[in-house]
């Protein structure tokens, strides 16, 4: 009994003395530390997938409750291609499949970014001129910026045709990249 009870004796002393360790772990002030501002740019470079080449840099700039899309993008046929912010910043399989589906965090049907219901990632085509150069100026309306970070965006071989689910049919990724924070100037 004797050595059942020192056990316990010694073993509650000790959990006892470290409870005050545990409860002043950090001796940081975090009050001087405020929350770092929500970025307001981000950038994507653009990386071909197996069979395309394609490049192109894009910029996503808040403004106000939305977020705008610039750049130019070489590479492409001439035409419309699918455009789309995606769920995942996985560019490790060569077709770009590992970025996901569209980013589509209200669970709604794919549509044009200008229909009433559409997911948030479907920004629509983009037109790429007889030389295969697309000059993109886009506004995702009612996105915000720091929910799409680390996310994808993706450029289609093919036209989106902005109603067939659960992605448009626009064909295979020819170039994906990851959205990460600019600097803000």
């Amino acid at each position: 009994m004797w050595n059942h009870a020192s056990f316990i004796l010694s073993l509650t002393t000790i959990l006892a003395s470290s409870i005050p360790l545990s409860l002043n772990v950090d001796k940081h002030d975090h009050a001087a530390h405020e929350q770092p501002d929500l970025p307001d740019k981000a950038v994507v470079v653009l990386q071909s997938m197996d069979g395309y080449d394609v490049q192109g840099t894009l910029m996503l700039t808040k403004k106000g409750k939305n977020v705008q899309v610039s750049g130019e993008i070489k590479g492409l046929t001439p035409g419309q291609h699918g455009f789309h912010i995606h769920e995942f910043g996985d560019l490790r399989a060569a077709d770009g499949k590992s970025a996901g589906g569209h980013f589509n965090p209200d669970g709604v049907d794919h549509g044009g970014p200008d229909d009433k219901h559409h997911h948030a990632g479907d920004l629509g085509n983009i037109e790429a001129d007889k030389n295969g150069v697309a000059k993109v100026n886009k506004t995702a309306k009612g996105l915000k910026l720091h929910f799409v970070i680390g996310r994808s965006i993706v450029v289609h071989a093919g036209v989106d045709d902005l109603k067939s689910q659960p992605s448009g049919d626009a064909g295979p990724r020819a170039a994906v990249g990851v959205i990460g924070i600019a600097e803000s100037k």
